[in-house]
């Protein structure tokens, strides 16, 4: 009965914070990463990146999370991506977070549009000091952001050709797991 208990939970949380969250335009989380100063060297040496405004995540021992973004070749638009996570460990609560993803050359972009692009447990994540906002109410929907540290010395680096960054929107997450993350890709079909 517990365990049932715990599930129904769970799933009734996941749902209620998928169905909450603001998935934020692009635009808007590549001027956030932009204002970050561990992530806006990139833009200008990365030959493209990948950009998912919101990653909802959920777990209670093991956990799972989703988003959708748009990727980026030489700063145009080529495809959209989603990203899919599962973890297992000591994690609980929900959370939402904007994910980008950087490729540092032709090889690597290349890897993650062949198809399905997965990253090891052991990938490195650099979580940026940044913080977001958004509302919704009788008014109309609003939402802020605000880069952290935009004089700080460039945080993190390329591993295997990609580098990786986030900044956490929302929600509250005790996590103490080993997680993966899978993306896949489809090209821009209207030119």
């Amino acid at each position: 009965m517990k365990h049932t208990y715990q599930k129904a939970s769970l799933v009734l949380a996941l749902g209620l914070f998928m169905g909450g969250a603001q998935a934020g335009s692009s635009r808007d989380t590549v001027a956030l990463f932009k204002n970050a100063g561990q992530s806006a060297a990139y833009f200008d040496n990365s030959y493209g990146y990948a950009v998912f405004p919101t990653v909802d995540k959920a777990g209670f021992v093991v956990g799972g999370a989703y988003g959708r973004g748009r990727v980026y070749q030489e700063g145009r638009f080529v495809g959209t991506a989603s990203i899919t996570q599962a973890s297992i460990g000591f994690q609980a609560g929900v959370q939402g977070y904007s994910e980008i993803v950087f490729f540092e050359d032709k090889r690597a972009m290349d890897e993650f549009t062949a198809g399905s692009f997965a990253f090891d447990a052991d990938a490195s994540v650099v979580a940026v000091t940044a913080a977001a906002s958004g509302s919704a109410g009788t008014e109309g929907v609003s939402g802020g952001a605000s880069g952290g540290k935009k004089d700080a010395k460039t945080a993190g680096s390329y591993r295997k050709g990609v580098a990786v960054f986030t900044i956490v929107k929302g929600g509250l997450m005790y996590n103490a797991s080993i997680a993966g993350q899978k993306f896949s890709y489809k090209a821009r079909t209207d030119g």
